[in-house]
């Protein structure tokens, strides 16, 4: 019998075609983040059971902008940059299981199919787009990471625009903000392959970094525009109140989650 090998499809005899590598995966990008007020309703109707919205705050949102260099533990992709260069913007609430507060991804877009990959994995809901932001630099034109600094993201899907803004930093920050900010709770989805037999795999899992560094956190001012769209949902989290922006340049590593229950969600395969 013949092995085949991979951490991802495709699996190969050498294994040198899958995806994506086997964890860790680290990670450096500069992260521009947008928090805002949506009506609550909209964020619990993201929210299967067993989550329930936070108590604080529960119409909090994080729209978030990464620019992001990943490699694996070897780091050679890095000096390939076509496997480590990536761009994505994501939508994140908060939510509680069992007492506990979490941070929940909602909608996330990437420019990348490695990237969706590794979605799929951590149970990120990942989907193409296209995602811009202004770059630091301190020559030339480029903004440089001070106060009065300014700084655009844009994020398209489908050929449609979804989300622009533009922030203003204003001052350093003791945080990145707060939605962003707690340990992921995902679901890991698969219907199974028999019509009708529901979902052969799901899973309500935690999922965070296994170590993360950072730069000096700014906080600044957002104008900020959702967009509506035939076949995205992001306006849906209309902007009621805006709470702040920041940015900030980080560093992480990624070396798996853990399950937190299995085949309770109710959620059906269509």
């Amino acid at each position: 019998m013949s092995a085949v090998r991979g951490f991802f499809t495709p699996k190969t005899a050498t294994g040198a075609s899958s995806l994506i590598p086997s964890p860790p995966w680290r990670y450096s990008g500069d992260l521009l983040t947008v928090e805002y007020r949506t009506d609550p309703a909209r964020v619990r109707e993201l929210l299967p059971e067993p989550l329930e919205p936070a108590e604080e705050d529960p119409g909090a949102v994080a729209l978030i902008w990464a620019d992001w260099q990943s490699c694996s533990a070897s780091g050679g992709e890095l000096l390939d940059p076509v496997l480590a260069q990536y761009k994505e913007a994501f939508a994140v609430v908060r939510c509680t299981y069992r007492g506990r507060t979490y941070s929940r991804c909602v909608h996330i877009w990437v420019d990348k199919d490695f990237a969706i990959a590794r979605g799929l994995h951590q149970g990120y809901p990942k989907k193409l787009g296209s995602i811009h932001q202004t770059r630091p630099h301190p020559y030339g034109p480029a903004p440089r990471i001070e106060a009065g600094a300014r700084f655009g993201a844009t994020l398209a899907a489908a050929d449609r625009r979804l989300a622009q803004t533009v922030v203003t930093l204003r001052e350093p920050s003791a945080t990145n903000g707060f939605v962003n900010g707690h340990p992921m709770a995902h679901h890991r989805w698969l219907p199974s392959i028999e019509k009708g037999k529901g979902l052969a795999l799901d899973e309500l899992i935690e999922s965070g970094a296994a170590s993360f560094e950072g730069g000096q956190a700014w906080v600044g001012d957002a104008e900020l525009e959702l967009f509506e769209a035939p076949t995205e949902e992001l306006a849906r989290l209309e902007i009621r109140e805006p709470i702040a922006a920041y940015y900030r340049q980080v560093g992480v590593v990624w070396d798996g989650g853990r399950l937190l229950e299995a085949g309770m969600s109710g959620v059906a395969a269509e």
